[in-house]
């Protein structure tokens, strides 16, 4: 057992290996932002594998939670009172991320190895959504012009980037190509269970569930139901992405 430096209380010797590993600076702070880490970040996905609970223990002391999602990938997961700031993304954020699982969850994934484009999001974003509701979001009318779509296309590619640095998305190049991680679960955790998820995630975006409010009213929080009755009615969310 090793002594701390703080409370004179002993600090589990599989602790005190996890947080002086190398690795773990980058990905607490990496946990701290809002990354997800799933699988194809072998390294860290590991050192999180093999401390679970060391670190779990130790992310308890900032009233946050790590949690490992049925997918297998990591994530912080904060409480009202937790030291740490939780991600909030924007309206149209939360409905990108609900079409990427959407996009996951499809036969097109498995023909295309995993890969899409820029393009193909946006294309299945506008077949999947009302485009009035979208054009909404860019220019607060529910018609648009050439010029207001491109900067839909544009909005949502930085809504692309703002997941990408979630952990949901991992960029092929510089090509406008990106492979989906099993990370976009987190949009989808109401189709998890049931007889046809594909299908499920598609009546969360044409229902308009794809989002969840939070009191804001241009803001989604990425959080579940139990996240949700944990901040209560009144509470605000912090640490925008």
């Amino acid at each position: 057992m090793s002594l701390t430096d703080t409370n004179n209380e002993y600090m589990p010797d599989n602790l005190v290996k996890a947080i002086s590993n190398p690795l773990f600076p980058a990905l607490d702070s990496m946990l701290r932002a809002g990354k997800h880490i799933s699988s194809e970040d072998l390294d860290n996905h590991t050192l999180l594998t093999d401390f679970e609970s060391e670190l779990a223990m130790f992310y308890k002391r900032y009233n946050t939670e790590l949690v490992k999602a049925p997918e297998g990938f990591f994530y912080l997961r904060p409480r009202s009172t937790a030291l740490i700031g939780r991600s909030v993304l924007s309206e149209l954020d939360m409905l990108v991320g609900k079409v990427l699982c959407f996009l996951y969850l499809s036969p097109e994934r498995l023909a295309h190895e995993g890969i899409f484009t820029n393009q193909e999001l946006y294309d299945e974003l506008l077949q999947l959504s009302d485009e009035k509701k979208l054009m909404r979001l860019v220019t607060n009318r529910a018609t648009g012009s050439d010029l207001d779509r491109e900067k839909l296309f544009e909005k949502v590619r930085t809504s692309l980037r703002r997941l990408r640095r979630l952990g949901m998305t991992i960029n092929i190049g510089e090509t406008g190509k990106f492979r989906i991680s099993e990370a976009v679960f987190r949009f989808g955790a109401d189709v998890r269970t049931g007889d046809d998820a594909r299908e499920a995630q598609l009546r969360l975006i044409r229902d308009g569930e794809a989002v969840v409010h939070d009191t804001k009213p241009d803001q989604a929080s990425l959080l579940d139901d139990e996240e949700l009755a944990d901040i209560g009615n009144n509470s605000e969310l912090e640490g925008e992405v």
